[in-house]
C-alpha cells in the first residue's frame, strides 16, 4: 500500500475532523503528499503539524467548499506547490434532521451548497489534472444517496445529486483512465450529527446515536485507500447499506417502512 500511494498528491476536503482527518492521516502514513482543506484554519494547522512531526508531508489551505472561488484557489495553490493532483477526496459534508414540512428552505440550500456544490466546484477545477495523471475522484457519501431517509430530505437530496454527478463524470471519462468511486460508510463516530442542522438551521448539538457503537473514522479511511487501490466503483461499508441497495429494487416498500421505523426510534425524532 505504501508503494502504491507514495508521493501522490492528495486533496482532502472536510479534513479538520472525523472521516476527512482520518483519511488525510492515512494517506500521509502511506507516503502521500496531503493537502488539507476545511474552514477551521487552527484545526488544519494542528493536524498538518502532527503529520509533519510523524515524518509525513502535509500542507493546509483554508477552504469553504460552498464558495466556488475558494475551491478554485484550493486547486490552484495545490498545483502551484506540487504541479499535479493525483487524488481528490470530496469529503466535506453537512447533515440535517427535520421533516420537510417543518424545515426552512435555506437549510436545504445550505446542504446542497456544501454536499453537492462543494463536490462540483472542487471537481470542476481539479478534473484536468486528475485526467492528465489518470487519477482518482472520490465522493464520500452515505446510504442516504442510495435510498431516501425520512427526516433527512436535504441530506438525501444532496447525496443523490452527488451520485448522479459523479456517475456522469465517470461515464464521460471512460476512455481517459479516470477512476471515480463513491464510498458510503455506515454511521460513523464523528461530529457530523452534533453539527447537523435542525428545522430552523441551528445545530442539533446532541447526537441521537450512541457514538461508541459506531464505525470509526480510521476504519473508513483504510477502506478509502483500499477502494482506490482496487479501482472500486461503489463501496458500501455495511451490510445494511448493501442490502438496501439490493432490496430497494425488489421490495422498496419494505425498505421504506424499515427506515421509517428505525428513524422514528431515535431520541427526539422529528417523525411522529
Amino acid at each position: 500500500m505504501k508503494k502504491r500511494f507514495k508521493d501522490m498528491v492528495v486533496i482532502v476536503t472536510g479534513a479538520s475532523s472525523g472521516i476527512g482527518e482520518a483519511i488525510a492521516r492515512e494517506f500521509a502514513g502511506n507516503g502521500s503528499r496531503v493537502v488539507l482543506a476545511a474552514r477551521s484554519e487552527s484545526r488544519l494547522s494542528k493536524i498538518a503539524k502532527e503529520i509533519i512531526n510523524l515524518g509525513g508531508e502535509a500542507i493546509f489551505i483554508k477552504t469553504d467548499v460552498s464558495i466556488e472561488a475558494e475551491c478554485k484557489q484550493l486547486i490552484e495553490k495545490t498545483v502551484e506547490k506540487y504541479n499535479r493532483i493525483d487524488i481528490l477526496i470530496n469529503n466535506a459534508g453537512l447533515s440535517m434532521r427535520a421533516t420537510f414540512p417543518e424545515v426552512q428552505i435555506h437549510v436545504l440550500q445550505r446542504l446542497m451548497d456544501v454536499n453537492f456544490w462543494g463536490t462540483v466546484y472542487c471537481t470542476k477545477y481539479a478534473l484536468p489534472y486528475l485526467i492528465a495523471g489518470k487519477g482518482s475522484l472520490i465522493g464520500v457519501s452515505s446510504i442516504a444517496g442510495f435510498h431516501g431517509l425520512p427526516g433527512r430530505t436535504g441530506y438525501s437530496a444532496s447525496k443523490f445529486a452527488m451520485h448522479g454527478f459523479l456517475e456522469t463524470i465517470r461515464i464521460e471519462n471512460l476512455k481517459n483512465g479516470l477512476h471515480v468511486m463513491i464510498i458510503a460508510p455506515g454511521y460513523t463516530s464523528t461530529d457530523i450529527r452534533k453539527h447537523a442542522l435542525t428545522a430552523d438551521g441551528s445545530e442539533q448539538g446532541e447526537s441521537p446515536k450512541n457514538e461508541q457503537t459506531l464505525m470509526s473514522p480510521q476504519y473508513v479511511a483504510k477502506w478509502v485507500l483500499k477502494g482506490i487501490r482496487k479501482k472500486k466503483r461503489n463501496k458500501l461499508l455495511t451490510w445494511e447499506g448493501r442490502l438496501t441497495a439490493l432490496f430497494q429494487r425488489m421490495i422498496p416498500t419494505v425498505v421504506d417502512r424499515a427506515y421509517y421505523h428505525e428513524m422514528s426510534k431515535e431520541p427526539k425524532s422529528p417523525l411522529k
